[in-house]
């Protein structure tokens, strides 16, 4: 198995038929889903239980396939994760529709705050906000590592390649780099691990004839190139905010943290679009907003170019994501069942739960703790493991926190 399940099935469970799901209610399912995805890799094991538990759109094993795709590829790993079960549950069109309406509450929400950036500064009620929404991102990245880690906490070997990706990401070391480390660490410390079995589902992914093949990629090449030359005519300033977005999103390994170091030099240093402390600002927008924090790419879109730079950045950071899902699952789902892959899969899943570590410690340290937010975090960390709504808990969580601050 590629990732720790939740929780076992029990057999009259394990054997009811996948449900087919149709495009609206993908969309749906996860614009809702896309308007409460606080702490980006967070919100991942939200998906798994709805997607998988309640709604069986797909079996376990073949969620923590997409996680490890989503965590072997560049992009925003939640964003992968939901595009993966669009395309396994409705195929490419399922991919597009599943990224989209996860998307879509973080576009606006960003862009939103992007537009009310300096008026809001200084207002204690959204000040107030804020902070509270800050303290539930941690409860949920926290709740999040707990979930996929503790199935394999008694793996000695598990627990030493979580610790040893930890202190690499801790130390700020390249994210593609530890990947690979974790996966090589795993083929040695799992040998013993045996190779999946071979998998039929009702939605298995199968790789297209070579004829299909090149003529969907040169459709794709011939797309962007227009759109790349159309942004060239509009003003080099969004054809440069493109390029760079797209860029920054090739080596944006292990999620969305990855690319903020990027963002900082070109945006910061290079251009000098904007100045430290607005970039910073940004970021910290990014963190409560739903989505993953590479959603800051909205931010610096809006402060360049308005509305129009907002999209057009939104689109360049996170088109590519659905691109290399769509491009690579048909071809991932051959080699799953070899004993090598099982084995570097587990070191893989291994350093994604030691990114969520980070994370959460990354989150933390932002926060000016005191007693009434270690109660809150404390609280709403509870009421994730008891599988309370995550709607609920953030809308409950950020009107408490409102009341007792």
């Amino acid at each position: 198995m590629t990732s720790p399940p939740l929780s076992q099935p029990s057999p009259p469970e394990a054997a009811l038929a996948l449900v087919v799901p149709s495009l609206v209610d993908v969309f749906l399912l996860f614009l809702r889903l896309g308007a409460t995805a606080f702490g980006g890799p967070a919100m991942i094991a939200q998906i798994r239980e709805v997607t998988v538990h309640r709604r069986r759109w797909l079996d376990d094993a073949t969620f923590g396939d997409g996680i490890v795709l989503a965590q072997s590829i560049p992009g925003a790993t939640a964003m992968q994760v939901v595009a993966w079960v669009g395309l396994v549950s409705r195929g490419p069109s399922g991919a597009a529709v599943a990224f989209v309406g996860f998307g879509l509450p973080a576009f606006f929400l960003m862009l939103a705050l992007s537009a009310t950036y300096v008026a809001a500064q200084g207002v204690p009620t959204a000040v107030a906000l804020l902070d509270g929404l800050q303290i539930i991102v941690v409860a949920l990245v926290a709740h999040a590592a707990w979930t996929f880690g503790r199935p394999l906490v008694k793996s000695v070997g598990f627990l030493v390649i979580v610790a040893l990706s930890g202190v690499a990401y801790f130390l700020a070391l390249n994210p593609f780099a530890v990947i690979v480390g974790s996966a090589v660490a795993g083929l040695i410390v799992f040998r013993r691990l045996p190779a999946a079995p071979p998998r039929a589902t009702a939605n298995a992914l199968t790789a297209p004839p070579p004829h299909e093949r090149w003529r969907a990629w040169a459709v794709l090449g011939t797309v962007v190139a227009a759109l790349f030359g159309l942004l060239r005519l509009v003003g080099g300033r969004l054809f440069t905010l493109t390029a760079l977005m797209v860029w920054i999103n090739l080596f944006a390994f292990a999620g969305g943290f990855s690319s903020l170091p990027l963002m900082l030099h070109e945006v910061v240093t290079v251009r000098h679009w904007m100045d430290a402390r607005t970039f910073m600002d940004g970021i910290a927008l990014g963190q409560v907003t739903p989505g993953p924090i590479s959603i800051t790419a909205t931010f610096i879109g809006y402060q360049i170019a308005g509305v129009v730079g907002a999209v057009v950045g939104t689109v360049a950071m996170f088109g590519p994501s659905l691109v290399f899902v769509i491009g690579s699952a048909p071809y991932f789902a051959r080699i799953r069942t070899s004993a090598l892959y099982a084995r570097a899969s587990r070191g893989i899943t291994a350093s994604f739960v030691a990114l969520l570590i980070f994370v959460t410690e990354r989150f933390a340290a932002g926060i000016a703790w005191k007693p009434a937010s270690v109660v809150l975090a404390v609280a709403a960390f509870i009421a994730l493991v008891r599988r309370v709504d995550v709607l609920w808990v953030v809308l409950a969580g950020a009107a408490l926190w409102l009341v007792v601050r």
